[in-house]
């Protein structure tokens, strides 16, 4: 299957005076510049195809960077041994509650600010960000807090090694100290994605890995004037690296020059609006929790076969995320033509750029995972020098790589009912596939049929299979169309 050509037209959909009609001679180079650079151009008015790219391409750039941050981490962690590869894949384990809530803050963000920004009204639209900030601080500050105190405990119960819990805690509470930079480099994004702004997302992301990778190898290994703080050092890196990405979007949400601009007159709490966030996001918070949370749960069925298996589970997971991250830019274009196509009442052009970015999605993913089935050894050779670990992480790349045709349109169909402000559905749909089919399953197929972390493995493609099957039928059905944001 083949994408047809961006400068395609569609028939319904006639060039308006804004912006004339893609042709061949402005070529592919000039779009991506154009993409990269942010278009200032009407989403809701542009041909679909050419809005979808302008869109996508950022935002698959974007949640390519966040991926990097795991990736650098573990690529130097990695040089310490499996128990400090290790330590970072518990510590990402008790993250995964903070993803949860900027993951569900940021859904109910983005359909929010899309939905105003298709209605045209850019004061509600900023209002509401403010708003989305405002939570986002809270929440983060009360997780923090318990971050640190609980550190050593939370890793002892995800069945952290002795080594770990020595040596291991430093790096999770400097984590946990930083979780308000996690939550807001998170949230600022999703309001920067749904308002249309994907270009300056993705150039926060790239200001902070490129800190992040400069910083990561001096405080580990102790590089010049910097002192050598192990395992620790990472978790320093990461954290001023998010940081300074975070100053970065105030810098712009302040400009002038952009779809969305926050000035003094914003700055104020609206109980209103932040009770009509936490409702949308509330359900967008319990879908991210069981998301990730099936991670944790399949991460503590992996650590009782010992840190090799968890090292090359870690490392593993690290490499299919770098993957699935862009499909979910795919996604997240997705959600927001769809959102600011609803506030802009064409609901129509807006589930048409639905299934256009699922034939994207399933031609993106089929291609890496195939690579990554051909290559899962010299892949986890990259990122450890370890023969077992390298060993067991492939096993793990190649079994999560069938997953990838079955999840490209779920992947994209989730991001699009939360767009449309239906966060109930996906929620729903992740509970019977994660926690009522792949949990158990993983279980069952690890303990009592004897299969070992092969079997843990074996129930992430069925789960995906699952959630696309449900994704694509209750999306046909159509109730997403009447919700009101």
């Amino acid at each position: 299957m083949r994408p047809a050509p961006l400068e395609e037209t569609p028939p319904s959909e006639t060039p308006s005076a804004v912006e004339a009609p893609v042709t061949p001679a402005k070529g592919l180079w000039t779009l991506v510049k154009e993409a990269l650079h942010g278009t200032e151009m009407d989403l809701t008015r542009l041909p679909l195809r050419r809005a979808i790219f302008l869109l996508a391409v950022p935002m698959v750039l974007e949640m390519l960077m966040e991926s990097v941050f795991a990736v650098v981490d573990v690529a130097f962690v990695g040089r310490l041994g499996a128990e400090a590869v290790a330590t970072v894949g518990l510590t990402e384990g008790i993250l995964t509650i903070i993803y949860a809530v900027g993951m569900g803050l940021s859904i109910g963000a983005t359909a929010m600010v899309a939905r105003r920004i298709g209605e045209k009204d850019a004061e509600r639209a900023a209002r509401t960000a403010v708003q989305a900030m405002g939570l986002g601080v809270m929440l983060s500050t009360v997780l923090a807090i318990a971050g640190i105190v609980f550190a050593r405990p939370l890793l002892a119960a995800l069945g952290g090694s002795p080594w770990v819990l020595e040596h291991g805690v430093g790096y999770t509470r400097v984590m946990m100290g930083g979780v308000v930079s996690i939550l807001l480099l998170f949230l600022i994004n999703a309001i920067f994605r749904g308002a249309g702004d994907a270009a300056i997302a993705m150039r926060t992301l790239a200001l902070a890995n490129g800190l992040n990778i400069l910083l990561a190898p001096c405080l580990i290994f102790g590089l010049g004037p910097f002192p050598e703080m192990g395992v620790v050092g990472a978790a320093w890196a990461t954290t001023l690296a998010r940081s300074a990405g975070v100053l970065y979007q105030l810098f712009r949400l302040a400009q002038a020059n952009g779809r969305l601009q926050v000035r003094r007159e914003h700055v104020s709490l609206e109980p209103a609006t932040m009770l009509a966030m936490v409702r949308l996001s509330g359900a967008g918070m319990v879908q991210a929790l069981v998301t990730t949370s099936s991670w944790v749960v399949l991460v503590r069925i992996v650590s009782s076969f010992g840190s090799t298996a968890l090292a090359g589970y870690t490392i593993a997971i690290r490499i299919v995320l770098f993957a699935l991250l862009p499909a979910w830019g795919l996604g997240n274009a997705a959600s927001t033509l769809l959102g600011q196509s609803m506030g802009a009442g064409d609901v129509a052009r807006g589930e048409k750029a639905v299934w256009m970015a699922g034939r994207y999605n399933l031609i993106v993913l089929s291609t890496i995972g195939v690579v990554f089935f051909v290559f899962a050894t010299p892949l986890m050779g990259v990122f450890t020098t370890d023969a077992a670990v390298v060993a067991s992480g492939a096993t793990a790349l190649r079994i999560f790589s069938l997953s990838f045709v079955s999840c490209a349109y779920g992947m994209v169909l989730t991001s699009a009912f939360n767009g449309a402000g239906d966060t109930t559905t996906p929620t729903l749909i992740d509970l019977c596939c994660l926690w009522a089919l792949e949990l158990p399953l993983a279980w069952v197929l690890a303990h009592p049929f004897g299969l070992g972390e092969v079997g843990a493995y074996i129930a992430v493609p069925v789960a995906f299979a699952a959630m696309s099957a449900s994704g694509i039928f209750l999306f046909r059905r159509g109730r997403w169309k009447t919700r009101v944001v």
